[in-house]
């Protein structure tokens, strides 16, 4: 799965060992912070800061990290004004680089109060991987960013799922704490909740735990419906249904 993430979804780099790979897409970065993120829109941007930014969104991935944080990475020692900031993430998603995930605003049957920062994700894994230098050896070394980029992988297939399906995909937090990775949704109303954890039966029980708290203590199913499923997708093992309606479900078993 490391080697996946490193690797890609680009189909050139499909047949690629995964250094090769690495070194295609480390080029692409160079290129996107030397001209292109100035080209998309003809306004002179400098690369180091791109680069900087590239790298701070690579460190961010999968979280709602807020304008300020992205703005003082980009801007080195002294920072940079926000909407500098905004400017370049406005030019890196007409380029298709950067793909946040909005916050999803159900009707709430609880006092829980709503937050709509996005999640930060570029458009591929392996983007932020190669910005961050990081090769399948030292990312199985560093779970922790693993897990980042490996729900990353995941928001990119479903992604992908949900264009078949012309349907939405959002992300889930409250002033409490609780979070879900992923909610899609139909045009019809029908929905599932879907938490990404890397495996492992604590890890499992956590994010089992956050999904039938969200079913039954958060949303008013008058409102928005019960949810058609709730998963958990995971990095390996088998997909089975738990006694609590949840289902466990690997990455390589998910298709539309």
């Amino acid at each position: 799965m490391a080697d996946a993430i490193c690797r890609g979804g680009w189909p050139l780099c499909h047949p690629m060992h995964t250094d090769d790979a690495q070194d295609f897409i480390g080029d692409y970065l160079h290129e996107l912070a030397r001209s292109e993120v100035s080209a998309v829109d003809g306004v002179r941007r400098d690369p180091a800061a791109v680069a900087r930014l590239l790298v701070s969104l690579a460190r961010n991935v999968s979280t709602e990290a807020a304008m300020s944080t992205l703005s003082s990475d980009t801007g080195a020692e002294r920072g940079i004004d926000p909407r500098t900031t905004a400017a370049y993430l406005s030019a890196l998603q007409r380029l298709f680089v950067v793909e946040d995930v909005p916050a999803w605003s159900p009707q709430l049957r609880s006092r829980s109060r709503l937050r709509g920062a996005p999640k930060r994700q570029l458009v591929d894994p392996s983007l932020a991987a190669a910005a961050l230098d990081a090769d399948p050896g030292r990312l199985l070394g560093d779970l922790e960013t693993l897990g980042f980029l490996f729900e990353s992988l995941c928001v990119r297939d479903l992604r992908i799922y949900c264009q078949t399906l012309r349907a939405e995909l959002s992300h889930y937090r409250d002033n409490t704490g609780l979070e879900v990775d992923a909610i899609i949704r139909r045009r019809n109303g029908e929905w599932i909740a879907v938490e990404i954890k890397l495996g492992g039966r604590a890890a499992i029980e956590a994010a089992a735990a956050s999904l039938t708290k969200l079913r039954d203590d958060r949303i008013d199913p008058t409102k928005v419906g019960a949810p058609r499923r709730l998963v958990v997708v995971t990095a390996t093992g088998f997909a089975y249904e738990r006694t609590d309606g949840v289902a466990v479900v690997p990455i390589t078993a998910l298709g539309p």
